[in-house]
């Protein structure tokens, strides 16, 4: 129901107070209330009796309870209260947004099969079968194309954070091969979803939610407009909700934060690696070679000091780079096991997505379209 059929609805004096309050709270903003979909979002803060202006919540949605699919739900009754007392949400809009919302079974069923797998050690031929998922002469070309459509804003980028240009790429690559898949599922139902009817995260997923609902609101969207991945993922770097908010910039100069526009986005990719520890001029990878069978447990969250892997018979084939502690990586081939030095640039990257094989697809990517420029 828009918020215009909701003034309809109430006494002339209720209409009168309505009107006042809006006004009041809107600081300005009374030309936007007018505008068909736009609910002013107010409140009165609590003890005080003063009306507290919040930035317009766009879609124009009102019910007096939720209905659909999860209608009767506590959790997300509790949810939305949480949003009223926290944001300064209306409670009448959140009501008429989640009407919308529909549930994804076949993302439930996705995750619980995916649960199932997680404690399963890394197979021969593993990483063989996920970097031909990436690696190929199409992605590496389509890299270095958007390269050099988005040169200048890539060189800024790299100015302004210190991060090369092709792991900017890299990124985009492998997320959404350079927009090509930005996803199919609304976010308002992957994340409700995920947030009320999936136990073992649900608490990480209604964060998310939170989060974007307060970005939504901030950047003017209706929430049940975008479109990411199955779990909430927006835009070319495929941004959490959280993440939008915390490290997403306006890289365009538009006044908007908008992932889906690939200078913003790449901005934003720039800043998340920053923000995350990368070091400008750093190495990132270095191989190793076996000298006997290693006993030493792998991964990129493994920490050891060189000279602890030297013992273990594992040479680098340069000299290392690094003082510090390094993690041990290892990469199963179809006929062998590949060991390499994983410096805390690779850990940075795993920051966006913590896996071993993500981080070197995305490594090798930027070195195959850095050659490629």
């Amino acid at each position: 129901m828009k918020f215009q059929d909701f003034l309809t609805r109430c006494s002339l004096a209720g209409r009168r107070v309505l009107r006042h309050l809006i006004l009041f709270s809107a600081m300005g903003l009374a030309a936007c209330s007018e505008m068909e979909g736009t609910a002013q979002v107010a409140r009165v803060a609590p003890g005080t009796g003063v009306s507290v202006a919040r930035q317009p919540c766009v879609g124009g949605y009102y019910a007096d309870r939720v209905s659909g699919d999860y209608a009767g739900y506590a959790n997300l009754q509790q949810f939305i209260d949480l949003m009223v007392r926290r944001h300064g949400f209306e409670r009448e809009y959140l009501q008429g947004l989640f009407s919308q919302a529909k549930r994804k079974d076949w993302t439930l069923n996705y995750f619980a099969k995916s649960d199932k797998s997680l404690k399963r050690p890394a197979a021969p031929g593993s990483w063989t079968r996920y970097r031909a998922k990436f690696l190929d002469e199409r992605r590496i070309g389509d890299g270095a194309a958007f390269a050099h459509r988005y040169s200048k804003a890539l060189q800024r980028a790299t100015r302004m954070y210190g991060v090369p240009e092709e792991y900017i790429i890299g990124i985009i690559a492998v997320e959404t091969n350079f927009g090509k898949n930005f996803g199919g599922h609304r976010v308002l139902d992957a994340l409700t979803t995920l947030g009320f009817d999936y136990a073992r995260r649900g608490p990480f997923f209604r964060d998310e939610l939170e989060q974007f609902l307060l970005m939504a609101r901030s950047e003017g969207i209706d929430p049940a407009v975008p479109k990411g991945s199955f779990a909430g993922a927006m835009g070319y770097g495929q941004f959490m909700p959280s993440s939008f908010r915390k490290w997403a910039v306006d890289f365009n100069g538009d006044g908007h934060r908008n992932l889906w526009n690939p200078e913003d986005a790449i901005g934003s990719i720039a800043n998340y690696f920053a923000q995350h520890g990368w070091q400008p001029g750093e190495p990132v990878v270095a191989p190793l070679v076996a000298k006997k069978p290693v006993n030493l447990q792998a991964g990129f969250d493994t920490r050891y000091a060189p000279s602890s892997l030297y013992k273990q018979g594992l040479v680098p084939r340069s000299p290392c780079k690094s003082s510090g502690q390094v993690s041990l990586l290892l990469l199963r081939h179809q006929r062998l096991d590949q060991y390499l030095i994983g410096y805390p640039n690779f850990y940075t990257i795993t920051r966006y997505n913590h896996s071993t094989h993500y981080a070197m697809a995305v490594y090798e990517l930027a070195q195959a379209i850095k050659h490629r420029l």
